[in-house]
């Protein structure tokens, strides 16, 4: 029924061997993948702190830069020094709760605590955030 191939494949002959790829483990990829939502997430909460300050975002900011730089080894994350074009708190704040169920996935996969934790406060704190005007708007 089906033909067989007669040729070599284009993905084993392209680079000569496949040790010449690098090659990343699974702990480093959800690393890098954890560290970037958390950034993601860095960056809308440095939008809200523009919009409404609070000492609670600043330390929120704080922990994710933070949590960051440990995952990427070091280098202290960028910083959104102005909001958004168009961004309100509301859609900022569901920005931020989706941003923070990502990492929560990614950090429970890779077993990172201090990340799940993070992740987990920050679901919260956004969703108790959006509750008084999701209510107000039904």
């Amino acid at each position: 029924m089906y033909e067989p191939i007669r040729s070599k494949s284009v993905h084993s002959t392209m680079a000569g061997t496949t040790s010449e790829f690098p090659h990343r483990s699974r702990e480093e990829e959800l690393d890098i993948q954890l560290a970037g939502h958390l950034a993601a997430l860095l960056a809308v909460t440095d939008e809200l702190r523009g919009t409404t300050p609070s000492a609670e975002l600043d330390t929120a900011a704080e922990r994710l830069a933070g949590q960051v730089a440990r995952l990427r080894g070091g280098p202290t994350p960028a910083r959104a020094s102005t909001p958004g074009p168009d961004s309100g708190p509301t859609e900022l704040h569901r920005r931020a709760h989706a941003l923070a169920g990502r990492a929560l996935v990614v950090a429970a996969s890779r077993a990172d605590t201090a990340a799940a934790i993070l992740s987990a406060e920050r679901i919260d704190a956004h969703a108790a955030a959006l509750e008084p005007r999701e209510l107000a708007s039904h």
